[in-house]
């Protein structure tokens, strides 16, 4: 590594490249259709369907109007797509009521219209409408308790598309029988395009069936209204096969890899091997703290199986069971629990970020670790130990001034993790 480079300079232009080679302007340009010969109408959901639209509004030389929902915060000036804003990660009457208006926008379409869908994560929270029966109260209690569980985003979004009046491929069907392009920007482990805002634009095999074993295996206790709509089979989606669909298409245009790929450019002009681990990790983020810091402390005292200097780095979206009562996100559990297993061990650093600039609940992002995290914690009065018992990350790296804090990054490609050994 170059000397004159402080390691957590290098940590945050790997990020800082991440979140940038996911940038709607650079990745929404190659990918738009041909001209309809009818209208096109644009929709969308996601943080960062905002900047989506703004991309395609200034490389569209004809006609278009739409609307997109995006979160509070995230909106970017629009000429002709409306952008409204809404709650996430738990819906709010905002969302619902956008889409409600984006179905009434896809009534009466024809066959030589096109509909482009701008989906990006954060989707299933943004684009809330329930199905008849189901009150949004209902839907927030139950994102809560899903959000607090452990369960996986795919097993999220498996409850959530039976209970929605557009996720699980409706919003395409809405569509029918217009041709529907969706351009996604993906933020889910294994770039599952059902997972992907709970696949609005895309067929569903999974069923009710699979939706209530989920809240079974959870212990999450469902309202009469939710259970009624999931046991009668009223909440089934839209399956493969269906005709609905047969002009729906879908294109991902950034995904977490390539995210990883560009922070791997940044290391290696720095002098530093890259290692892309997966960009798909899952499981518990203490856990996964635990993996990677061995496998830091096998590089730094064996130079097994990198040699240093090198960076290890990583995606997917990992979990919190929420025990305690702190400020946490799931990168931030993840930092601490790897700091607590590299006790101080020299020469290792690390950044832990999600790249849509919201750890959790609040907007920071991440933090960073050094060798000297935990003594500096200790000198404040500070228990690693007890912070992460309590599910407190963010708590214990802002005292330290360590938290990361990129403001909206107007995309999302999910948790980035780069583990430095010098």
């Amino acid at each position: 590594m170059h000397a004159d480079t402080p390691p957590r300079d290098l940590l945050t232009a790997m990020f800082d490249a991440a979140i940038e080679a996911a940038q709607p302007s650079h990745c929404i340009p190659p990918h738009l259709p041909p001209a309809p010969r009818g209208r096109l109408i644009v929709i969308g959901a996601g943080k960062a369907s905002a900047a989506m639209a703004q991309a395609l509004e200034q490389h569209w030389p004809g006609p278009l109007s739409g609307l997109v929902v995006t979160r509070y915060g995230y909106a970017v000036p629009c000429q002709r797509i409306e952008i409204v804003e809404a709650a996430h990660p738990v819906p709010d009457q905002a969302g619902m009521d956008a889409a409600q208006r984006m179905l009434a926008l896809l009534e009466g379409l024809r066959a030589d219209d096109t509909v482009l869908c701008l989906i990006s994560g954060g989707g299933s929270a943004l684009l809330a409408l329930p199905l008849p029966g189901v009150t949004l109260a209902d839907k927030q209690a139950l994102n809560r308790a899903l959000l607090a569980s452990g369960a996986t985003i795919g097993e999220m979004n498996c409850v959530r598309r039976h209970l929605s009046a557009v996720k699980g491929g409706r919003l395409a069907a809405a569509c029918h029988p217009a041709q529907v392009v969706t351009l996604a920007i993906s933020d889910v482990p294994g770039d599952k395009l059902g997972d992907i805002a709970s696949g609005p634009t895309v067929a569903d095999a999974t069923t009710c069936d699979d939706a209530l074993a989920i809240v079974r295996r959870y212990g999450i206790t469902l309202p009469a209204s939710l259970r009624e709509v999931l046991e009668s089979g009223r909440g089934e989606s839209v399956k493969p096969g269906d005709p609905r669909l047969a002009r729906a298409q879908t294109t991902l245009i950034a995904t977490p890899q390539m995210a990883l790929e560009a922070a791997a450019a940044v290391a290696r002009a720095a002098g530093v091997t890259p290692y892309i681990l997966g960009d798909s990790i899952e499981g518990e983020a203490r856990e996964v703290g635990k993996v990677m810091a061995g496998m830091a402390l096998q590089a730094a005292r064996r130079g097994q199986p990198f040699a240093a200097p090198c960076v290890l780095l990583s995606g997917g979206e990992t979990t919190v069971t929420v025990r305690g009562s702190g400020r946490g996100g799931r990168n931030v559990e993840f930092l601490l629990s790897l700091g607590i297993a590299l006790d101080g061990e020299a020469g290792v650093h690390a950044l832990a970020g999600d790249t849509d600039g919201v750890d959790g609940q609040e907007d920071i992002a991440g933090a960073t670790l050094s060798p000297d995290t935990l003594q500096r914690a200790w000198s404040l009065g500070l228990r690693p130990r007890d912070s992460l018992d309590n599910n407190d990350g963010h708590g214990f790296f802002q005292a330290l001034g360590d938290s990361v804090v990129t403001g909206p990054t107007l995309t999302n490609v999910n948790d980035f993790r780069a583990v430095l050994v010098l």
